[in-house]
């Protein structure tokens, strides 16, 4: 078992700071390579961000399917944060983890486009007050 730790924070603080700029492709490639080497299961976590960043240039195009799918995903990588037990106060406190979490599950299983919009505008708490 790994928990999400200060190195993990480190890592994905460029994605977050991408993120909350909207800039979801650019999340997205930022956390890519992170999540493909982390070799432990809190690469779940870079995992769920890069699907919740896609799903949001999906929502952005009006894809509703593409947006769709994506979430699906992601909450499948949030199951799984919490299945490992990577879940954690580091997490939850710099990430706002369980709002994020929240939202995400918040999205119906069969959703209008308008069911995304709150998700487009959760912005990650500045990674500048991490602590």
């Amino acid at each position: 078992m790994s928990l999400f730790d200060q190195t993990h924070l480190q890592t994905i603080a460029e994605g977050i700071r991408l993120f909350n700029a909207q800039k979801y492709w650019e999340c997205h490639e930022e956390l890519e390579d992170h999540w493909r080497e982390e070799p432990n299961q809190v690469r779940n976590v870079y995992w769920a961000v890069i699907q919740v960043a896609a799903a949001m240039i999906h929502y952005r195009d009006g894809n509703i399917i593409g947006a769709n799918g994506l979430i699906t995903k992601a909450r499948q990588k949030f199951d799984r944060c919490e299945q490992y037990k990577i879940e954690n106060d580091l997490l939850n406190r710099n990430l706002d983890w369980q709002e994020l979490k929240k939202m995400v599950r918040a999205v119906p299983k069969d959703p209008e486009l308008s069911d995304f919009k709150n998700l487009f505008e959760f912005r990650f708490k500045d990674p500048s007050q991490w602590n």
